[in-house]
């Protein structure tokens, strides 16, 4: 459980102001069509984000324990210093829309996700925790919290959001999860 909900919260948090809810608020603007850009988020994350927590499980098999706990470590303090960095979005992300709602939010949802700050959360993620569905569902659940209403509200919430502060709070969490890599808190699990 805990696996899940962590990575529900911290890629929640970190996909505030990430260039992929730029998108959304983007392709909702462009096509006020909410319903088919939600299912194309939920399929892109879905798919990338298996493949991101395949490789992390991956790593975890191919590393040495030892070896493992200093690369999360590293890592995930390296994601707190990444998570006070803004985002910029790319217009040819957005770029797509002779192929329909769906497949142009699927297409460059999956295109922007890749290399992006919660796609290398859910590789740390899955290399931190054993149980790959949970922290795949979780992270996907996070990419959701964020970007449904980002689909749905548009502008409304758009500049309320503080998104600096909630940037903090998602470094905050990535440099607590790093240092207590580093300290060894995951002994017990084989990190």
């Amino acid at each position: 459980m805990d696996a899940f909900l962590i990575s529900t919260g911290i890629v929640a948090l970190a996909e505030i102001g990430d260039k992929t809810q730029l998108l959304a608020f983007i392709l909702a603007a462009k096509f006020r069509r909410p319903w088919p850009i939600v299912l194309g988020i939920l399929v892109a994350t879905l798919v990338n984000h298996a493949f991101a927590g395949a490789l992390g499980a991956w790593l975890t098999a191919l590393l040495a324990p030892e070896t493992l706990r200093w690369l999360l470590g590293l890592s995930f303090l390296a994601m707190a210093a990444w998570m006070l960095v803004p985002d910029r979005f790319d217009e040819n992300d957005a770029r797509l829309a002779r192929m329909g709602v769906f497949t142009t939010t699927l297409i460059a949802f999956f295109l922007a996700e890749m290399g992006d700050k919660t796609q290398i959360a859910t590789v740390a993620l899955a290399a931190r925790y054993a149980d790959l569905v949970a922290v795949v569902a979780g992270t996907t659940l996070g990419m959701m919290i964020a970007n449904v209403p980002a689909v749905l509200l548009g502008d409304r919430i758009a500049t309320r959001m503080p998104v600096r502060l909630v940037h903090a709070a998602a470094a905050v969490i990535f440099a607590a999860l790093g240092v207590a890599t580093l300290a060894g808190a995951g002994e017990g699990l084989g990190l």
